[in-house]
């Protein structure tokens, strides 16, 4: 795949992501109305209506599709990266963002939490950051929560996964070296 066949691709799936956005809009509106949402489900902080969505996510799947394309191909001829492994952060992070959604739609909500948790392990270890990532969550989520809601909370985990990733990593990765060349040092017997 080149850049210009990328560019397509980035096209129609924004195009996608927009037509689907305004399905659901345009449904929830001819059925009850459209949801409006609290930050962290607490009816004290002002509610973020999914109307929002129509704008933010086809801005924000071209966007960070535009992220992807760059990191793909800095050179405009050769990939830089796999392709393969982007649709597969995109597609687990797709997968999470969606259980998250389900289990909170069937009242599991303090699940959700434990969830969001055991996500910050893998981020030492998974770049969690990434913008194929944070597409996925968004879309994952954004059928129960709107599109707000969820960006807003991924471009957060994102941070942490920075973190995790580069800051983090390589100091458990420093120490773990240094274990290991203690435990090698220690089962050497000491020549006589």
């Amino acid at each position: 795949m080149n850049s210009k066949e990328f560019y397509k691709l980035r096209l129609c799936f924004t195009a996608i992501v927009s037509i689907a956005i305004w399905a659901l809009l345009i449904w929830q509106h001819n059925h009850g109305g459209v949801p409006s949402h609290h930050i962290a489900a607490d009816a004290s902080f002002p509610a973020i209506s999914n109307w929002w969505g129509a704008a933010l996510l086809p801005l924000l799947t071209w966007y960070l599709l535009y992220r992807v394309q760059k990191r793909l191909f800095r050179n405009k001829t050769e990939t830089r990266i796999s392709f393969k492994n982007i649709i597969y952060r995109f597609a687990g992070a797709l997968l999470f963002g969606s259980l998250i959604a389900i289990c909170f739609t069937l009242g599991y909500e303090d699940k959700t939490g434990y969830l969001v948790l055991g996500m910050l392990p893998f981020a030492i270890f998974i770049p969690i950051y990434r913008a194929e990532c944070l597409l996925g969550f968004v879309l994952g989520m954004t059928f129960t929560f709107g599109a707000a809601l969820p960006t807003g909370f991924g471009i957060l985990v994102s941070l942490m996964g920075i973190i995790l990733y580069w800051l983090i990593r390589p100091g458990i990765y420093y120490a773990l070296s240094k274990i290991t060349i203690l435990l090698a040092l220690s089962k050497q017997k000491p020549q006589q």
